[in-house]
């Protein structure tokens, strides 16, 4: 996109660009929510319900290495909109590059740490004797290609940053089909079981790397790979990490916070308690992903009128990103209330487990409907590169919240002779009210700061 092109950001009208920036980041998510889907549904239908405990054991490993990936695509994305926002195309281009080489640097330190200590890491998340062997053959293949996996979610943060949500969009589809195709080939007809679906994303996201260079190798973007861009720049690499700690910190507390979580339902409900959350989280993760979507529309938006100082189109990103996004999870809330068994079904065949997991996942699901607002309060914090805000709610809700609840509620419900893992679900749900709560009072705070009322 153009310069001049880019300006739109701070004259369209604000509910016509969130539209034009979510609306592919919707997409985008939802692609890439339902290919996470649809391997566990390949998986819990082609190898059985432990393969299906192993992947939700691994999943906060993978999610360790997205962290490292946000850490950098984040920050970057964001500083990129802010400084496009100021007109200073020449930084924005040095950012592009800092982008590759961080990425690069990250993903392999990362990769290797992770195959070095892999069993020993399974471990204490979560595995047992019988799911190591699962959760081992899928992380192996994934961190093999972890510079790979940064550098896709990196280039794509930064196409949605200068102006082409559509193409970030258009190249996740890519990498979602490509792995919806794969995936039965891997896993069915090669038997390649787990490592087919690891193998299987891997390759799709290489497909996506590569549409995606060839917009950053055209001289008539904004911003794009030339000579003299390709070295660290200390102050570009400090703050582009600075503001990406917000989501680093994240994604890191929300894998510590799944680690304590798997310890405590292996302790109280065995490996299938660890199935039970995989599969509702997994649909969790569905609208998750469409508020990470709006997120992604609102973030440019956000970050460009910041640095205009264009303040009160800035809160009308923020207000009307929020309502849609209580939408979202309140139909989450609904599903969950009235029909559980379905989304269940999608994932096992396992009578036992189906019949298990439907209460849980009630209880799990009941405040649903106030997520949305936190998600994107924290992801507004880190557009205007106030990150110490964001990475306050999201420590809060992680680290004071949440853990100190998942390890003392069991022992509460066992003093009333009720089974203690129910104080283990019951403790997300009512985390997650608490932290709406908290990111409401912050806000309405801070805002007085830019004289703005945010009543919805």
């Amino acid at each position: 996109m153009s310069a001049p092109k880019i300006t739109e950001l701070g004259t369209q009208p604000v509910r016509s660009l969130l539209i034009k920036y979510a609306l592919p980041g919707i997409i985008a998510m939802t692609a890439t929510s339902l290919y996470n889907m649809v391997d566990s549904i390949f998986i819990g239908h082609g190898v059985g319900a432990m393969a299906l405990s192993g992947l939700t054991v691994a999943k906060p490993f993978m999610d360790i290495c997205a962290a490292f990936g946000s850490l950098v695509g984040v920050g970057a994305s964001s500083l990129v909109a802010i400084k496009l926002g100021e007109k200073d195309y020449r930084s924005a281009n040095d950012v592009l590059a800092n982008v590759i080489l961080l990425n690069v640097l990250l993903g392999a330190l990362v990769m290797v740490v992770g195959l070095y200590w892999l069993d020993p890491i399974l471990y204490a998340f979560g595995a047992s004797d019988v799911t190591i062997s699962y959760a081992r053959d899928y992380m192996e293949i994934i961190l093999w290609a972890n510079i790979l996996t940064h550098i896709y979610y990196g280039l794509n943060s930064m196409l949605r940053s200068i102006g082409h949500p559509k193409v970030a969009m258009f190249s996740t589809i890519v990498a979602v089909v490509a792995n919806i195709i794969l995936d039965p080939i891997f896993i069915f007809a090669l038997d390649m079981g787990v490592r087919g679906a690891a193998l299987a994303t891997v390759l799709s996201q290489a497909i996506a790397v590569v549409g995606q260079m060839v917009v950053f190798l055209n001289p008539k973007e904004v911003i794009y790979f030339h000579r003299g861009i390709w070295r660290l720049k200390r102050d570009i690499t400090m703050r582009a990490l600075g503001i990406g700690t917000a989501p680093f910190l994240m994604h890191l507390a929300a894998c510590f916070v799944v680690i304590v979580l798997n310890n405590q339902l292996k302790r109280y409900g065995g490996d299938m308690a660890i199935a039970t959350f995989g599969i509702t989280n997994r649909f969790m993760f569905f609208f998750s992903m469409i508020v990470m979507g709006l997120n992604q529309g609102m973030q440019p938006i956000v970050g460009y009128n910041y640095g205009a100082k264009l303040y009160d189109r800035m809160i009308r990103a923020l207000k009307l990103t929020a309502m849609c996004a209580t939408c979202v999870m309140g139909m989450l809330w609904l599903f969950g209330l009235i029909w559980p068994e379905g989304f269940i079904r999608l994932f096992t065949h396992d009578e036992l487990l189906i019949a298990q997991s439907i209460a849980p996942a009630r209880v799990m699901l009941c405040t649903m409907v106030m997520v949305g607002f936190p998600m994107v309060v924290g992801n507004f914090y880190t557009s205007i590169g106030m990150s110490g805000k964001a990475i306050f709610l999201s420590l809060t809700r992680q680290v004071l919240l949440l853990i100190p609840s998942i390890l003392l509620l069991p022992l509460l419900f066992q003093t009333v002779e009720v089974s203690p893992i129910w104080g283990v679900w019951w403790s997300l749900p009512i985390c997650d009210a608490l932290a709406a709560v908290l990111a409401a009072i912050i806000l309405n705070r801070d805002m007085r700061k830019f004289k703005i009322s945010i009543d919805f």
